[in-house]
């Protein structure tokens, strides 16, 4: 019992709850020190996840995005470690290229970005690299696109007088562009709000030219252009001429009644805000509830 009377004055006697439901500060300290005060739970029964790959080198066709992949209600188990892989973006070049690597958390998957062409078709990734015709007239297919992970890049072309242009990486959001007089632009990406902000993900790189053609921009998201790698840590596809893609990241949240992950690996950026528990991985790793 609280006694707050004596010297100074009478005893009061303490209120309960005013509404059902609410506990009152005697109710609240009377617990506290009874140790029955509802702690947090020690473990969420899911999580949402944002997993998103890396985005694939150009040749002269664009970079296609890394996959993303995104959902709530992912149920996870107390006690058992998941593990979480970031993929690299992959490394680019005019003689050749290659796809970005896959993330994964747990079970989910998403697939690297395809590499654009340096001569032919596209490669299939997440979102597919965009193609290059080297020589002859026409025009060849950029990658295909992964279904819920990402989109097709650009077909590349060539009418052997006027250009030669590949074309843009797929981004998770649209495909990339065909190209014509110039690089066909790289495909935009997704936006997510998991982090608290939106922040835009998976863009396609832009595709360029073995002439002196204009280069197609990089879609939002990332992408590259004219060279340029994808950003850092989005998935972004390479920009056309050998530019190389962006590594992915892999974020998950869940509310924050529930307690902190008893332990991680990877050196994850955590959070609290909003209401959510964030963790947030650049390098690959590990979480246990």
């Amino acid at each position: 019992m609280i006694n707050n009377g004596g010297v100074i004055g009478p005893k009061k006697t303490p209120t309960t709850s005013s509404a059902s439901g609410v506990w009152s500060l005697f109710e609240q300290s009377t617990a506290r020190k009874g140790g029955v005060w509802p702690p947090l739970v020690n473990s969420p029964p899911t999580v949402e996840y944002l997993v998103v790959a890396g985005g694939g080198g150009a040749g002269y066709g664009g970079g296609g995005g890394g996959g993303y992949r995104t959902a709530s209600g992912f149920a996870v188990t107390s006690g058992s470690a998941i593990t979480v892989t970031v993929g690299a973006g992959g490394s680019g070049g005019t003689s050749s290229s290659y796809s970005g690597s896959n993330s994964v958390f747990s079970t989910i998957t998403s697939l690297g970005g395809g590499a654009g062409s340096v001569s032919g078709p596209g490669t299939a990734g997440g979102s597919g690299g965009g193609g290059f015709l080297s020589g002859g007239s026409g025009s060849t297919s950029g990658g295909a696109g992964t279904s819920g992970q990402g989109t097709s890049g650009g077909a590349g072309g060539s009418d052997d007088e006027t250009y030669r242009t590949g074309g843009g990486g797929g981004g998770a959001g649209s495909s990339g562009g065909n190209s014509g007089g110039s690089g066909g632009n790289g495909g935009n990406g997704s936006s997510s709000s998991i982090t608290g902000s939106s922040v835009t993900y998976a863009g396609g790189g832009g595709g360029n030219g073995s002439t002196s053609d204009g280069a197609g921009s990089g879609g939002s998201g990332g992408g590259g252009t004219n060279g340029g790698s994808g950003t850092a840590n989005t998935g972004g596809g390479g920009g056309g001429n050998g530019g190389s893609g962006g590594s992915g990241v892999v974020i998950i949240r869940y509310a924050d009644t529930y307690a902190a992950a008893t332990s991680t690996t990877g050196s994850p950026t955590i959070t609290v805000s909003g209401g959510y528990r964030i963790y947030r991985w650049t390098g690959s790793g590990s979480i246990t509830f």
